[in-house]
């Protein structure tokens, strides 16, 4: 199996990588990049079954895909790494920081979803994602990009957005669901020691990422700190880009300090 990475900046001490959330794919992170300062080394990936990478018949936990990220920092010769994720992908970063804990860096949760999961909330998700069958209506992923917006983006950039998420088999939706919906690390969070920022959008509406599920987040791990993006929703980062990457490149600066 393979998966893509974006690779780019130079490294000083350490990189970031960026992890999309599901049914995403690298390209989520392209608004980012092109503000990211080069003296930041950014490493990308597409997950397994997204954007162009490998769909194999199983392996889509947030365990499984730690083990990709921790071969994708070998391939690309790095030892330790900021781990970033939005979303679904901030649950692979927070086990990625508590299983490969030496070489994790820092932390950056983004639109991150409570420790303790929204039962009520997932059991709608659930309906949905089993009644999905390919290919998937151009209409249900337009929709369920847009609602985590709380302005407008570029109408190009959505484009890109609907255009990789149908590269997203149901079958991938349908087996990495579970493993989304049952992630609870209530237990495990104060084993999270390096610095953390939990970016979020006020205008957030998903209901396993309100205000209350960023503030367990604070108090559960012991050195974190919250951003909030006033009038964003639940991808700040794609409706301000330029923002979150001023604010990610100081994060790793002040780790570099």
């Amino acid at each position: 199996m393979s998966i893509p990475y974006a690779d780019q900046g130079v490294q000083a001490v350490g990189p970031v990588v960026l992890i999309h959330g599901l049914g995403d794919s690298l390209r989520s992170y392209e608004p980012v990049l092109a503000h990211l300062p080069l003296d930041v080394r950014a490493l990308v990936p597409s997950l397994r079954g997204h954007g162009d990478a490998d769909r194999p018949d199983q392996g889509y936990t947030p365990a499984d895909h730690v083990g990709d990220i921790a071969l994708l920092l070998d391939d690309a010769g790095v030892n330790q790494a900021v781990i970033a994720g939005h979303s679904s992908g901030s649950q692979i970063a927070q086990l990625f920081a508590i299983t490969h804990p030496r070489r994790t860096l820092g932390l950056v949760l983004i639109g991150a979803p409570g420790p303790v999961p929204d039962r009520a909330a997932a059991a709608r998700m659930t309906e949905e994602v089993a009644a999905l069958r390919d290919p998937i209506d151009d209409t249900w992923l337009r929709d369920f990009a847009a609602s985590t917006l709380a302005g407008p983006i570029p109408e190009a950039f959505l484009d890109t957005i609907v255009a990789e998420s149908r590269k997203v088999p149901a079958r991938v939706y349908q087996t990495a669901w579970p493993g989304i919906r049952d992630f609870d690390l209530s237990g495990d969070l104060q084993r999270i020691t390096v610095p953390t920022i939990i970016i979020w959008g006020d205008q957030d509406r998903v209901p396993v990422a309100t205000r209350e599920c960023q503030n367990q987040l604070v108090d559960a791990i012991p050195d974190a700190r919250l951003m909030i993006y006033q009038g964003a929703g639940h991808s700040p980062h794609w409706e301000r880009p330029q923002q979150f990457a001023a604010d990610l490149a100081s994060f790793v600066r002040s780790l570099r300090a």
